[in-house]
């Protein structure tokens, strides 16, 4: 093993140039091959990423022959299983980015190659690195709050809906629940250190999505733009959820967790039509506290930071992988987060409650 941590990249779209840049900004790394299975694609991005002495490979199987050490899994959704998969059984590292899998059974199936090989498994979900989200789960857990057993989340835009791949159920696995409203998902549970959930009742729709008047490849669109649900988790506690791409609104509300002893509200970062939902950043804090008919409210400064999250998810898996310490956002939390997801769908679906049950691995 040389001193610089050696890796691939399989995948050669936007996010992948995200990953490229943060490796390239770390002296201890070093890309060896990028991968994709567009032929002239990976080279392309070699050039255009200006990545000295990367190889160019036209399949996942070519890559994990080199001599690497971990991969950024930046495909489709549809490829995030196969790709980690085969990285893992490979004896890669591997940082996948989210959703973690498009069904629960594909997470279920990586969480267990992960472990069997003794690889880390970690899921990119940057939000957390932010100085101000870290702030929210330690004051959650100083018991401040008391026994949180409400909490309100997710958040809307008020115009955003992508295209593509991002469109297609068959690729995606799920529309605006998988794309930002894991974001909001991780930062409640997360929180609260990951509580398991038992059941959920759910609604979704794309009544946007499939209008032609709202999105330019309606007749190709077949995922949800919009989903509510209560979550019922362990501990007494229900979580609403609640996630939207596009809606003739300004907000979705707030994000509250009401416990015994006081409560929190947060807001989102930016503004405009595509912001409203955690996928970086947060807006205010706010702490409420009543007792004795004596009401108080505190505003907790946001802090100020020029920290590049995503730049810090990656340092914190090259760190991980080079120091041989466990995956900075393990897997087997984020197959929580995808339960939930697949709960919303199936419950969507058949019109019902159901029950969520995630296997001991």
């Amino acid at each position: 093993m040389t001193s610089k941590v050696s890796i691939g990249i399989i995948g050669s779209g936007g996010i992948a140039a995200a990953h490229a840049q943060a490796y390239l900004s770390f002296p201890d790394v070093e890309i060896i091959g990028v991968s994709d299975i567009i032929p002239g694609k990976a080279q392309s991005f070699i050039d255009q990423q200006g990545i000295e002495g990367a190889i160019a490979c036209d399949s996942v199987e070519e890559l994990l022959a080199l001599d690497i050490e971990a991969v950024s899994v930046c495909t489709p959704n549809v490829a995030h299983h196969s790709a980690s998969v085969e990285a893992l059984q490979a004896g890669k590292h591997v940082l996948v980015e989210k959703p973690l899998a498009v069904t629960l059974d594909q997470g279920i199936d990586m969480v267990k190659t992960a472990k069997n090989n003794d690889k880390i498994l970690s899921v990119g979900f940057q939000p957390r690195y932010d100085p101000n989200m870290k702030a929210v789960k330690e004051l959650i857990n100083s018991g401040k709050l008391g026994d949180v057993y409400y909490m309100q989340a997710g958040g809307g835009r008020r115009r955003g809906m992508p295209g593509g791949t991002f469109i297609n159920k068959e690729l995606a696995g799920a529309g605006a629940m998988a794309d930002i409203g894991c974001y909001s998902l991780d930062l409640v549970l997360n929180a609260l250190n990951y509580p398991k959930p038992l059941t959920v009742s759910a609604y979704t729709s794309s009544l946007f999505g499939t209008n032609p008047a709202y999105h330019p490849e309606a007749d190709k669109f077949d995922v949800e733009d919009f989903g509510v649900a209560m979550v019922r988790l362990e501990g007494g506690k229900v979580l609403n959820f609640k996630i939207s791409w596009a809606m003739h609104m300004d907000s979705l509300g707030p994000t509250l967790f009401l416990g015994t002893d006081a409560g929190l509200k947060l807001t989102p970062a930016g503004n405009g039509p595509w912001s409203g939902v955690w996928d970086g950043g947060i807006g205010s804090i706010e702490l409420f506290h009543d007792l004795n008919n004596h009401h108080v409210e505190t505003s907790i400064p946001v802090q100020e930071h020029s920290i590049d999250i995503f730049r810090e998810k990656v340092r914190d898996f090259v760190t991980a992988v080079k120091e041989g310490k466990s995956a900075p956002i393990p897997a087997e939390e984020i197959l929580i987060n995808q339960a939930i997801i697949d709960g919303i769908i199936r419950s969507s679906e058949l019109g019902r409650e159901m029950e969520i049950n995630i296997p001991e691995i």
